[in-house]
């Protein structure tokens, strides 16, 4: 991820798939889960979703599905606007990894959207 700029949603959709796994496991959606963002060149939405929550989900994969697409931006745009990605932090992530990591500036690792999860799927 480090030869990039967030601009480049390779880099900019692996952190928000982060976040998006984050809190649907926090929220109690479900006990693990995947999600994989494809995109088209020049493309401002994503052209596939997949969420694979390894049989742990609490209630339907297709309402998981829904309130994904519903509470989180995926526009290349939006992810770099959510997780406020211009900002100059990244120098200190190329060594050790981007996730996992506990400092306040790891956005994508905040878990702040668990009562718009639990509201959608009325957890």
């Amino acid at each position: 991820l480090s030869g990039k700029d967030p601009s480049k949603v390779d880099r900019s959709a692996a952190y928000m798939a982060r976040y998006i796994a984050k809190n649907l496991v926090a929220a109690g959606a479900c006990e693990r889960v995947t999600i994989q963002i494809s995109y088209a060149i020049a493309g401002i939405r994503p052209v596939a979703l997949m969420i694979d929550c390894h049989g742990t989900e609490k209630v339907e994969i297709d309402a998981i599905h829904r309130a994904v697409t519903e509470l989180f931006n995926l526009s290349p745009a939006g992810i770099i606007e959510t997780l406020n990605l211009l900002r100059p932090i990244y120098k200190k992530y190329a060594s050790y990894g981007h996730f996992g990591r506990e400092e306040s500036q790891c956005s994508w690792e905040l878990v702040d959207r668990i009562g718009d999860i639990k509201k959608a799927l009325n957890l």
